[in-house]
């Protein structure tokens, strides 16, 4: 009868034993999930506004610019297989807000505002509130230099000119290695208009 009893606290201690190992385990397998997905890429995706009326002190977009706004959203709509854009920000001038509004509406998000003047504040803004997460910037052809250039990214930026709108910069900012910055085109191309040559003497 001993025996038995005896055999019995041992089975009940070596069950005790496999169901700590499985907490044990189960907890380390979740907290490395967590600290992973805490850490994982974060990447901004920046755009001009989309091209903008000649008049006004505010101007909306063109038709040329609706346009285009409808193309990058949908471009963007299915950026992510998964999620798609997670935040979207654009400053508080029309042609901005208009050129994310169609992007915002597929993707049911609200537009944050941001104030351009102060790259440093609002970068650091978005990459606490989105980590690992995917964000589309709305910005202007002199505030995207400096912006990209203060994530670490490419500081060689070429200067945007006044009717260029096309431009998509791609910025993965891992949590671990080098941020990297890539540039593609949407929409109807920019074509720079050759300068006048020079009369022959």
């Amino acid at each position: 009868m001993r025996n038995s009893s005896s055999d019995q606290d041992r089975r009940r201690r070596r069950r005790r034993r496999r169901i700590q190992i499985v907490i044990l385990y189960t907890a380390i397998a979740v907290s490395l999930a967590w600290f992973f997905e805490s850490q994982a890429t974060t990447t901004m995706i920046f755009v001009r506004h989309a091209d903008k009326e000649a008049v006004g002190t505010d101007p909306g977009l063109s038709p040329t610019g609706q346009r285009r706004a409808a193309e990058l959203a949908r471009q963007l709509a299915d950026a992510d297989v998964v999620a798609g854009i997670d935040a979207i920000y654009a400053t508080p001038f029309k042609r901005s807000q208009e050129t994310a509004r169609p992007v915002a509406d597929r993707l049911d998000l609200p537009i944050n505002t941001y104030d351009a003047g102060d790259t440093e504040e609002i970068l650091d803004t978005m990459l606490r509130r989105h980590k690992g997460k995917i964000i589309l910037v709305v910005g202007h052809s002199d505030t995207l230099p400096p912006l990209i250039a203060n994530l670490g990214a490419s500081k060689k930026v070429p200067p945007i000119a006044e009717d260029e709108y096309d431009n998509i910069y791609i910025i993965s900012i891992p949590w671990f290695g080098k941020t990297k910055t890539i540039r593609m085109r949407y929409g109807q191309p920019y074509s720079p208009v050759p300068a006048p040559e020079a009369d022959a003497t």
